[in-house]
């Protein structure tokens, strides 16, 4: 069997119950060691045999991967954050079908919600943004044209980036397309870790603010008046509304 764990945007404790428990109990452990915290490992038991997939290419992680399974022995795949998002699980999940091999994925806390949690902030405010959209500038690997930064900023909505930040100047240009340049931003580089920083400003000013603080990678860019303070209130706790569980004073 093989599974898929997502380990959590860095902090060891964001792992799931689920996730600790088989990366613990792994006879075999493949974890991507340019971006995971290797202290989610700390605990794996004795004679476990852990590869770092850093270096390694499709074909090798599937090797050790069918020559664990042929010993009959457990191999957990090691993801940062949730391997759904950017995470190149797909092949492997398909290469594993064609193999006979069964394999599940167990889901982690996305480093998008660890930087929300670090900003205390939510994504969602009522009569500002209620959608989310969470994408990439091109780079090495491209872009579909309909998902440009041009297209997607458009809408307007809680934008956040991944893999961008090295690319400020540009990213913020391009944004500025159809977002205001007064339009809040925050940099969260490494939400969940020791090293954990925050960096805010405008669209006008993040990009100089992020050079400043020198940073390049392994940090998200969020973008939109998620972040200022003018919101309505849900309706979900107005003590006037009425829904299922509730009454409101004047229904």
């Amino acid at each position: 069997m093989v599974y898929f764990v997502g380990a959590g945007a860095g902090d060891p404790e964001l792992l799931t119950i689920k996730g600790k428990r088989l990366i613990d109990s792994a006879d075999v452990v493949i974890y991507a060691g340019s971006l995971v915290n290797p202290a989610v490992l700390s605990d794996v038991k004795s004679g476990c045999k852990i590869y770092d997939s850093a270096g390694m290419h499709l074909e090798e992680v599937l090797a050790v991967m069918q020559e664990t399974e042929v010993q009959g022995k457990t191999t957990v795949r090691v993801h940062t954050g949730d391997a759904s998002i950017y995470g190149a699980i797909r092949e492997q999940l398909d290469a594993l079908d064609r193999m006979g091999i069964p394999h599940e994925v167990v889901p982690g806390v996305s480093s998008f919600l660890a930087a929300a949690a670090a900003m205390q902030k939510e994504y969602t405010l009522p009569n500002v943004s209620q959608t989310v959209i969470l994408t990439r500038m091109e780079g090495r690997t491209p872009v579909p044209e309909r998902e440009s930064i041009e297209e997607l900023a458009k809408h307007r909505a809680t934008m956040i980036l991944f893999l961008s930040v090295g690319r400020m100047e540009e990213l913020v240009e391009r944004l500025c397309t159809s977002y205001p340049k007064t339009t809040p931003v925050a940099v969260v580089y490494k939400a969940s870790w020791p090293e954990q920083k925050i960096v805010t400003g405008t669209l006008e000013t993040i990009a100089e603010k992020v050079k400043e603080a020198g940073i390049t990678k392994t940090a998200l860019v969020t973008v939109g008046d998620f972040l200022g303070d003018t919101y309505d209130l849900s309706k979900l706790y107005d003590k006037t509304f009425t829904h299922e569980f509730r009454q409101g004073l004047d229904g």
